[in-house]
């Protein structure tokens, strides 16, 4: 299970039988994870918070808050909702494997359980998660501030990042009927994908009553009529030049630092960046030599310091 050299899989356990613990444990930590344990769902929700895990083994039916219950907490939970769960039920308890997956659950496994079969299915889940993740780390790096409208201007959705900046935008409409200016929704129309086309791919928005300029740019055309657009703010240094530039760094330190700035943990970055975890941690130990500080807390303050207009 152990990919590399440099990272375990955290499988967290929550059971609360001693013999089911102690086969998992040995299972697990000889297939190379690194395991957590958890005997009650409290404590495996207070854990998991502490520790983020990559896969959980969650047993059906516990004394006090049930697997069902402990999922479904964790699941409201955005930091690990992602983390997959494999409910673990008795042979004959069919109808929990239906409450399992509908609290959340993406398989099940039942007792006693073979601890090779697990192995393999919690692989498979664990591939899954992370082309998932890598997903989502890509849409965060590059894609935060994208949205979708149709020619006549109605917005059809939009990341919370673009969401922030239409509303600034004099024109929009509040809630669920975000509709672009009239100015944007003529712009709209000429986009036809056509590179000859008058229309610029561009264009630029004032903020009512402030010198902030955003331009909106046209990506493509993803329905019948459903453009795919990005609105960013334009005129502003990107953070991470000015991190690079205030606090004498390289420009991968200054990429790390912004990212470390914006609560992301070090797995999260490395997925950002392309970098293994190692590479983070060094990266992250020259930050803190640069800059006199010894730890993320005060590396973080320093940064937001440092990109906080004057």
């Amino acid at each position: 299970m152990m990919h590399s050299v440099e990272r375990r899989d955290i499988v967290l356990v929550v059971d609360d039988s001693p013999e089911t613990l102690s086969l998992l444990t040995d299972a697990l930590e000889a297939a190379g994870a690194t395991v957590l344990v958890a005997t009650e769902g409290a404590n495996a929700l207070a854990l998991a918070e502490r520790i983020t895990p990559d896969v959980i083994l969650m047993d059906a039916l516990m004394p006090g808050m049930d697997g069902f219950e402990t999922c479904r907490q964790l699941k409201r939970n955005k930091a690990i909702a992602h983390v997959p769960v494999i409910f673990m039920t008795g042979l004959s308890e069919t109808e929990q494997i239906v409450k399992g997956l509908e609290a959340g659950g993406v398989d099940y496994v039942t007792k006693p359980i073979s601890p090779d079969e697990l192995i393999a299915r919690i692989r498979v889940h664990l591939a899954n998660a992370r082309q998932a993740h890598s997903a989502r780390a890509a849409l965060d790096a590059s894609g935060r501030f994208l949205l979708s409208a149709t020619r006549g201007g109605r917005v059809l959705w939009a990341t919370p990042q673009a969401t922030a900046l239409l509303g600034a935008v004099s024109g929009t409409v509040p809630g669920d009927s975000l509709v672009l200016p009239e100015t944007v929704r003529r712009w709209l129309d000429g986009q036809r994908g056509d590179p000859s086309g008058v229309e610029p791919g561009v264009i630029e928005l004032s903020v009512e009553g402030s010198p902030r300029r955003l331009r909106l740019s046209y990506v493509g055309q993803i329905g019948p009529d459903e453009l795919l657009l990005r609105i960013v703010e334009d005129g502003g240094v990107p953070p991470e030049q000015v991190l690079r530039a205030k606090l004498n760094l390289t420009a991968r330190e200054a990429e790390v630092l912004m990212w470390l700035a914006r609560g992301k943990a070090n797995r999260d970055i490395g997925e950002i960046l392309g970098l293994s975890p190692r590479t983070v941690n060094k990266h992250l130990e020259q930050i803190y030599s640069k800059i006199g500080v010894e730890n993320r807390a005060a590396a973080t303050a320093l940064a937001v310091t440092a990109l906080t207009p004057k």
